[in-house]
């Protein structure tokens, strides 16, 4: 006699477990912009971003809120791209990829509420640029303003396929201009290249913080916004810089003391700081290369008083020639390079030091 055939199991099927409801929002593709020289600070920190998938070096897919991607503090900007499979931009004018291009855009422009564009790729000044440029205007209602335009349009060939490929910034302006900044000063530091040397220096609650020649307060500010310290003291002698920083920290909602004193003396006594950290004259818009001829010992000296037996001291400087002459002969510090950025029109380096 045949066996019946195995019978189905009698007990319930459990449910599917339902996935996050994000997660099953459609991806878009993002690219991240880095500074020369921070493109590993831009990829590290994106590697902590719920959702980001597919990551290749600045290049991922994200289902989430952009909203999440502007606060990133280690790029400069994000970029949603779409390629489109044309062997020249000219294919962009035609009927149907000028209309995937246009509501490509006014999705950006949604999102970042931009009010002006801009192109930037290579014959910008061309002809097809120029009627790309006329098209746009007139499908985004938007001005065309080719130096200040806010919604960043950049057109070029696809990285791995035969076509072109257009990234639309979703801010209107760089993620380096904070929303805390209130207050500019002549020769400020770039608040990306801020969070950089701290992300490097090494992030510790327990660490006792000291910012010499504080200036705006870029570096205090990009500090307290990573999490808490056991303290945190800003000194400037120029009074003007003290209250550009105030003003910044209070923009940013946080409490920290700057005060007007010479960096040099400060009375306070050996060892009262963990981490010292400081964007040195460089001898353009601040200081002179004489003078910190003088400046530059006299500060590793002062420091290394002031940090710490297991303190971290971390300078940005580019006066690089001098600092590292500097390091050798001076016994008291061993010192790593962290990096060598591209800001400004300057190529400085950051050092982490620590006492010998």
């Amino acid at each position: 006699m045949p066996r019946s055939p195995h019978p189905r199991s009698s007990q319930p099927q459990r449910p599917r477990r339902q996935g996050d409801h994000r997660a099953r929002q459609p991806a878009h593709e993002y690219v991240l912009e880095a500074l020369p020289g921070l493109e590993e600070v831009a990829a590290a920190e994106l590697a902590t971003v719920p959702l980001a998938r597919d990551i290749r070096g600045l290049r991922f897919w994200y289902p989430g809120e952009p909203e999440r991607l502007t606060r990133l503090r280690g790029a400069v900007a994000v970029y949603r791209v779409r390629a489109w499979d044309v062997p020249r931009p000219r294919g962009l004018l035609g009927h149907q990829q000028l209309g995937e291009l246009a509501a490509f855009l006014e999705e950006a422009v949604r999102l970042g509420g931009h009010r002006s564009f801009r192109l930037a790729a290579a014959g910008r000044e061309s002809s097809v640029m120029a009627r790309l440029a006329d098209e746009l205007q007139t499908a985004l209602n938007l001005p065309f303003d080719p130096e200040e335009g806010e919604l960043l349009i950049r057109l070029r060939p696809q990285e791995d396929g035969p076509g072109w490929e257009v990234l639309a910034r979703i801010t209107p302006r760089p993620l380096s201009a904070r929303a805390w900044r209130v207050c500019n000063l002549g020769g400020g530091l770039n608040a990306t290249v801020a969070f950089a040397l701290h992300r490097l220096a090494g992030q510790r609650d327990e660490d006792r913080i000291f910012n010499p020649m504080s200036g705006s307060g870029t570096l205090l500010v990009e500090r307290t916004l990573m999490g808490p310290s056991a303290a945190m003291v800003g000194v400037d002698l120029d009074p003007r810089a003290v209250e550009c920083a105030r003003a910044n920290l209070q923009a940013a909602g946080r409490d920290v003391e700057v005060a007007q004193v010479d960096a040099l003396h400060t009375g306070l006594p050996a060892r009262s700081f963990d981490l010292i950290v400081s964007d040195l004259p460089w001898g353009d818009a601040i200081g002179d290369h004489r003078a910190n001829a003088a400046l530059y010992p006299a500060f590793l000296t002062e420091m290394h008083r002031l940090c710490s037996r297991q303190g971290r001291l971390v300078v940005l400087t580019h006066e690089i020639r001098l600092f590292e002459r500097l390091l050798h002969e001076q016994t008291g510090w061993h010192a790593r390079e962290l990096f060598q950025v591209y800001s400004g029109g300057h190529h400085p380096k950051a050092y982490l030091l620590g006492k010998t």
